[in-house]
């Protein structure tokens, strides 16, 4: 259904967010999503994971209302600020666009902008080029976008793609950060599960249908979760731990040593 005809969920103790039940997407006579059933909640931190081409931005899409859904419903609570943050931007290479303006298109105001491109890390960014960051740059003015929204529910796509691994680190540690500031639910698509294992509440394994979800330590076990993963990888799955010994810039370059469990 279109995103304006999306029900609203009542206020309730559980501050439930946004709610999909029995969800299938069907393009091209190929089932893409099947019998998906999610529930977000204030101050959770919810991670797809899955293979390539197991649906999981189509997953995002829709419960946005950017997809329409096949069958199934998409509920949200009631004036639900969501902030989003795509997997891509593909920019004009002919179309010069500082930071700045890229932000100002949220319609709003200069100083809104300079404080979350503070929040994030970038904020010596606002008069560059988007065409001269580096990845790890762009994906924060990214993440700055989404929270100039002051989003209740924090969709991010990948966020960390791009970067190298101490640079993630810090990214999934400031999405932490930023669900307890906010105190919003966050919903995010990652390949990084021994990544972000410290920072998530619930993991869901995304293969078309749901293989398997919980706490990311009983997914890393799961057998429908070997099976698509492989055990070499699940044993490699640990909380990972970042200890700030060390100085590095965003693009992850370690100034002393980069030390992690």
């Amino acid at each position: 259904m279109p995103a304006e005809s999306i029900p609203v969920i009542a206020e309730s103790a559980d501050r439930l967010l946004l709610s999909a039940r029995g969800l299938c997407v069907q393009a091209d006579n190929r089932l893409l999503l099947d019998h998906i059933d999610i529930d977000l909640h204030e101050g959770e931190v919810v991670t797809v994971i899955g293979p390539n081409g197991a649906g999981k931005t189509t997953l995002l899409k829709t419960l946005l209302g950017l997809i329409v859904p096949s069958a199934g419903s998409v509920t949200r609570a009631a004036t639900l600020r969501i902030g989003y943050m795509p997997q891509k931007l593909s920019l004009n290479p002919l179309l010069p666009m500082t930071v700045q303006r890229f932000l100002r298109q949220t319609n709003t105001s200069d100083d809104a902008i300079v404080g979350a491109l503070a929040e994030t890390g970038v904020s010596g960014l606002l008069q560059q080029s988007l065409h001269n960051v580096s990845g790890g740059e762009l994906q924060r003015v990214l993440l700055a976008r989404a929270l100039l929204r002051k989003p209740q529910l924090l969709v991010l796509d990948e966020p960390a793609q791009g970067v190298d691994v101490c640079g993630q680190a810090d990214l999934y540690q400031l999405i932490a950060e930023l669900r307890n500031r906010y105190h919003c639910g966050v919903l995010l698509v990652s390949h990084d599960l021994h990544l972000v294992m410290a920072a998530t509440d619930t993991v869901i394994c995304l293969n078309q249908h749901i293989c398997c979800q919980g706490h990311p330590e009983h997914v890393g076990q799961h057998p429908e979760y070997l099976q698509l993963f492989g055990k070499q990888i699940a044993d490699g799955i640990a909380v990972y731990t970042h200890h700030h010994d060390h100085d590095h810039d965003l693009h992850g370059n370690v100034h002393k040593g980069c030390a992690h469990d």
